[in-house]
This record gives C-alpha cells, structure tokens and sequence, in this order.
C-alpha cells in the first residue's frame, strides 16, 4: 500500500502547560506506565492539562500481538504488588479530578489480573475518594467470575473497547473475539454500572459494518461510544487504510445519538479515554 501523508486535521502541538509537567513529572518519578504516552495520544497534553490521565497497569509487556497496537509483546515480568498503592498515591500528589485505568493482557495469569486490577481500583477510591474512576479492561477471555472481581469495587464506568467491526477483528485483534467482547459488555451492564466501548476507523471497514457495530453495541446495552481515527504507530503495525474527515465523523457522532447511544464522543483524534471525564451520569 501506498503511505499516505497525513491530512492537517491529524496534526496537533504538544503543549508544555504547567499541570501537564507536573503530571509527567509525577509518573517518571514512580516509575508509572501511562497509555497516554505508550499509545502516542494527540490528546495528551489537553487531558492532562484538565486533570485527567489514563494509567496502565500490571506492567507494560502484553501477552496478545494487536496489529493496531504499539505496547510491547513477549512474556510479561511479574506483577508489581506495590503498583496499586504507587498509583493511588500519585493520582492524590496530581490533584486528577477523573483517571482512567487500563491495562496490558495478562493471559500468562490464572485469574487475567484480575485481582490485581480489583487491589488496584480499591486502592485508589481508599486514597481518593472524590476523584471519578473508569477503568478499560481487557475481556479476560468472557470468564464473568473475573469481571466480578472488578464490578465488585464499584467503579463508574467499566469500558472495554470493540476496536473495529466483525470483519476485520481477527485480523486486527489476533486472540481476542468480537462476539466475546459483546458478552462482556452486556455483562457489564447487566451490572447496573455504565458499559461503554471504543472502535477506531480506517482500517478498511465499510459504513454499513460501521453502523451493525452500533447497532451489536446497543443490543449489548452499552450506553457510551466513543469513535476515532486509526493512525499507524509504527512499520510493524497495520497500515492505514483511509483518512476520515472530520465532517463524517460528525456524521457518525449524530448517527450514532439518534440509534440511542446516550453519549458519543466522534473526532479524528478521540481516543477510548478522550472526554472521559463527562461521561458520568
């Protein structure tokens, strides 16, 4: 395929605010892993500016290869026992009125990371009490008993991303299953906690894929979507198929409110995490 220049509406400055270099001096000084840099988000600068970031957790190795993803693959190191306190601790020294956590797959663990995240997620409403919370897990293969363990700390939001449509998700997503990722955000809702989901476009989907995924979305009562332009972040990942505009992301945000989503955040550069901090109701 032939590379395409990347249109103007992708192309974003990284402002150097004085939260933002608090916030990044923070996550050096604690050794901390940030999907906000490891993902190259355009967004970074203005989440962090507005007091939200967006942490990884149970180490930066993933066991799963995505094609759309830059995180490191191989065998992941153990877990950090003392992460969940380091990170609770440092969302209280940032003053972060929203975070988001996420985190690598750990298919080499019995249990996903499960009660490593559940640890995690408790660690943080003890320290922070008033700060809002969404964590965005993996699917820890549908297995709902390990979800369990996440519901059970109440955050409020508990997203997991469909990436891209039926189609192309097992040549995107390698191990993970379109339909598995469905069963868990039903779950998820099933819960009375807010299910919310992401996809990226441009990686050679058609509109009528897009919209099925909304609807398979909506039949799984995932109430927040949130839609946004695939950008390759290295040789070794997929390429880019096409460049969306930002008029028919537009388009996709209203299409998406009138189908019933009750939030839908739609730009070149939103990411799963973008906004996050308004999506609580």
């Amino acid at each position: 395929m032939t590379y395409q220049r990347k249109p103007e509406w992708l192309k974003t400055k990284l402002l150097s605010e004085a939260h933002f270099v608090q916030v990044n001096n923070i996550v050096k000084e604690h050794g901390l892993h940030t999907i906000c840099a490891s993902g190259r988000c355009p967004n970074m600068s203005e989440c962090w500016n507005k007091g939200t970031a967006t942490f990884m957790i149970s180490g930066e190795i993933c066991t799963r290869a995505c094609k759309f993803c830059n995180t490191l693959t191989g065998r992941p190191l153990p877990l950090d026992k003392d992460e969940p306190q380091k990170l609770a601790e440092s969302i209280y020294l940032m003053k972060l009125k929203h975070a988001v956590v996420t985190s690598v797959d750990r298919d080499d663990l019995i249990d996903g990371g499960a009660a490593h995240w559940a640890e995690t997620i408790r660690t943080i409403k003890k320290v922070n009490p008033t700060t809002t919370l969404e964590v965005l897990i993996p699917d820890f293969d549908g297995k709902t008993e390990l979800i369990d363990l996440i519901i059970a700390e109440k955050p409020n939001i508990i997203s997991h991303n469909l990436e891209t449509v039926r189609r192309l998700t097992p040549k995107i997503r390698t191990k993970a299953k379109y339909d598995t990722s469905l069963k868990v955000l039903k779950y998820i809702a099933s819960q009375n906690i807010i299910a919310k989901t992401g996809i990226m476009l441009g990686l050679g989907e058609t509109e009528t894929e897009i919209f099925a995924l909304m609807d398979d979305a909506l039949a799984s009562n995932c109430s927040i979507l949130t839609i946004g332009q695939y950008m390759q972040p290295s040789r070794n990942n997929v390429e880019v198929s096409e460049y969306i505009t930002p008029r028919k992301f537009e388009e996709y945000k209203l299409i998406g409110l009138e189908k019933g989503f009750k939030i839908v955040e739609s730009g070149p550069l939103v990411r799963s995490s973008y906004g996050a901090e308004k999506h609580i109701f």
